[in-house]
């Protein structure tokens, strides 16, 4: 970066201020060095940030781009170092959490609100992520864990899971089709079916699990869209485009337009959390025990 952090507050200061005179004593700083960071600024960029005129000062198209671009950067700054002093000083501690859609419950609600209550000096900070993504940003260090759904068949090297919550698995249809209203359907009457999935590539498992079902019921399902997120799946079983297995939970999210149907054996997958084995924060730790 070729421009300093003194430049782009005063930049901030008189576009917001549209005067480099309130800019400066905004900024308790005398006008002419206020005006040289601004000019230097402009020569750094190669454009000219603000239209200079006898009444005032107005922004030019580039000046106006520039200022969405780093308005929030001196705010940033202050609360990364508030963050860096509160950390060094024992009082917070970030914790990042991936989940996926699927696990959107009271389950999780209650694991995070009683770990809140446990830990009030660690902030979560939770991001919504495909299974596969989490185990990658788990795995590198960009996650300290993760709801990831299923456990997958084939374990990540370096990751360990914690089983965390059991739900039912359930069928989901589009109000008015004809298996609409009923309690229990098998997966046998499912076999001529258009169904709709959550990809292979966001959630292996779950795919995988949902295909092994049907198989076991001595059919394969006829797959015709597909999506990364459990909650597109079940809008576009809400518009008509097919039938869906989803977990129980999702059924919450979608109103009347969905008809939520349980299936035969009362089929369930386990949900489970995951992070890294032997490198996991003391946040992440306490997580763990919760579960």
């Amino acid at each position: 970066m070729d421009y300093s952090l003194r430049e782009i507050e005063c930049f901030i200061a008189v576009a917001e201020e549209l005067s480099f005179t309130r800019a400066a004593k905004r900024l308790h700083l005398a006008q002419p060095p206020l005006s040289r960071h601004v000019r230097t600024l402009e020569e750094k960029l190669g454009a000219e940030l603000f239209t200079r005129e006898p009444r005032g000062v107005s922004m030019t198209a580039a000046g106006s781009l520039f200022y969405d671009e780093v308005r929030n950067i001196p705010r940033r700054i202050v609360r990364a170092g508030d963050a860096a002093r509160r950390c060094a000083q024992g009082e917070v501690t970030r914790l990042r959490i991936g989940f996926v859609s699927a696990v959107m419950n009271e389950a999780l609600v209650s694991t995070l609100r009683r770990f809140r209550e446990e830990h009030p000096g660690v902030q979560i900070m939770l991001h919504d992520v495909s299974p596969q993504e989490q185990l990658r940003a788990i795995a590198d260090g960009r996650l300290d864990g993760g709801f990831v759904g299923l456990e997958p068949p084939d374990r990540p090297a370096g990751i360990r899971f914690v089983n965390w919550h059991r739900e039912s698995l359930m069928l989901y249809v589009p109000a008015g089709h004809e298996l609409a209203g009923r309690k229990t359907v098998s997966l046998k009457a499912l076999a001529d079916e258009s169904f709709i999935a959550v990809s292979s590539e966001s959630a292996p498992a779950f795919a995988s699990h949902v295909r092994e079902l049907c198989r076991n019921a001595g059919f394969r399902p006829r797959i015709i869209l597909e999506s990364p997120r459990a909650q597109a799946v079940a809008l576009m079983v809400a518009a008509g485009s097919g039938i869906a297995i989803l977990p129980a939970a999702i059924a919450g999210l979608m109103g009347e337009a969905v008809s939520v149907i349980g299936l035969s054996g009362s089929p369930k997958i386990t949900h489970v959390f995951a992070c890294q084995k032997g490198k996991g924060t003391a946040a992440s730790e306490a997580m763990m025990k919760l579960l």
